[in-house]
């Protein structure tokens, strides 16, 4: 019996850009230093608005041929492309939908399995595509980028074909965001979902667009919410539902599946019951601080 799963991740999907200025160009405009993707190399990073608020998160892979595959949110795949386009000005920079699918690739020696070391962001090409230890965090196993026909390489290599549910409820036990599922357009804040520890924001790089709100929300210690993975007893809250701590207002419901969710939740309210006695609609929450999150100090 297989211990390695696979799925196709049709909700996101691949843009293809290209050109002399194809780097130069993502340098200005996403959170990560885009200097450091290699062809062994892939990057978790954002857009932002020119205000610091979340746009799209994307998952970067060099293509092997001088430019770089950008994957993003699949029905916000045309919104991406257009904000692209209008900001690329004269910059030698072509941007077209890619002909890949997403997979992700999870469980006992994925990574090996896929010709890869366990370190989060190690890449290689694989099956006329490229595979990558997940550059948020290791334990979320593979991204992949691949023709149509990947399901049948993943097959090969020892991995047996599921259900995006059985995806997505292993991703919310990690604590891992999935775009604009967990994150409000034009008003997330990238260190509410720790973006920066799961290698999303380089804050040596300089500037970028919303660099500025994002580097004085670190240095100030201005997070008072973060998003947590929750366990709900009861039926599933809808998104932006609000939550409570007694009578007060401790959060908002994102993404779940069965009884795994994500939830941006007030750290006053979190601290204060250990996580335990939250209310949702007709369920009840518990919230949990993933390994890799580092919260921010008390005060």
């Amino acid at each position: 019996m297989t211990n390695k799963w696979f799925t196709r991740l049709d909700h996101r999907a691949v843009l293809a850009l290209g050109g002399a200025d194809c780097r130069s160009f993502l340098q200005g405009l996403t959170s990560n230093d885009v200097t450091r993707l290699a062809p062994d190399r892939a990057q978790f990073a954002a857009m932002l608005t020119a205000q610091g608020k979340f746009l799209h998160d994307l998952f970067l892979f060099d293509d092997g041929a001088g430019g770089v595959w950008l994957e993003s949110e699949a029905a916000r795949r045309d919104e991406l492309a257009r904000k692209l386009t209008l900001h690329r000005l004269r910059a030698k920079v072509t941007i077209e939908a890619a002909p890949l699918v997403v997979f992700a690739a999870w469980g006992d020696d994925a990574a090996e399995a896929l010709g890869l070391d366990g370190e989060a962001g190690a890449a290689v090409a694989f099956a006329g595509g490229v595979a990558a230890v997940d550059p948020r965090l290791a334990a979320a196993g593979a991204r992949l980028l691949l023709p149509e026909d990947g399901a049948a390489a993943l097959a090969a290599a020892g991995f047996a074909p599921v259900d995006f549910a059985e995806w997505d409820h292993f991703r919310l036990g990690l604590g891992l965001p999935d775009g604009s599922r967990d994150i409000e357009i034009d008003k997330g804040l990238l260190l509410e979902c720790g973006h920066d520890e799961l290698h999303g924001v380089d804050f040596d790089k300089g500037c970028y667009m919303g660099q500025e709100l994002t580097a004085r929300t670190r240095y100030r210690g201005l997070i008072r919410k973060r998003l947590l993975p929750v366990t709900i007893a009861g039926p599933a809250p809808a998104p932006g539902t609000p939550i409570l701590a007694g009578e007060t207002e401790a959060g908002e419901m994102r993404s779940s599946r069965g009884d795994r969710g994500l939830a941006l939740i007030r750290l006053e309210a979190f601290r204060a019951g250990g996580g335990a006695g939250l209310t949702c609609g007709e369920a009840t929450l518990t919230a949990h601080q993933p390994d890799w999150a580092v919260l921010p100090a008390e005060g």
